[in-house]
């Protein structure tokens, strides 16, 4: 006899690609700023700053006033990173 209903729970692992500011942070202890400094020598505003801090996307134009007021380039203060994120697909399928 065949099941009506197959019920099946698969966790799958889902890599993603996000962008990771580690290296702006590391670059500013290394020349012993902070983050209220890099405000003041960029012109960026507050909500960037914190957009910064929690990895979130920034205009491009508040990436460029970075590199050029710490002289520098864009692979100096970011980077993609690898995020695992796992998904739970139930399917519920009559066969």
């Amino acid at each position: 006899m065949q099941e009506d209903i197959i019920k099946a729970y698969v966790e799958e692992c889902v890599m993603e690609r996000v962008l990771s500011y580690k290296k702006l942070w590391k670059l500013l202890i290394d020349r012993e700023l902070n983050k209220v400094e890099l405000q003041r020598i960029t012109g960026i505003s507050s909500a960037t700053i914190t957009k910064l801090a929690k990895c979130q996307t920034v205009n491009t134009r508040a990436i460029i006033q970075i590199c050029n007021a710490l002289d520098c380039n864009v692979a100096d203060i970011m980077e993609m990173a690898e995020s695992n994120s796992v998904k739970t697909i139930v399917p519920n399928e009559r066969v």
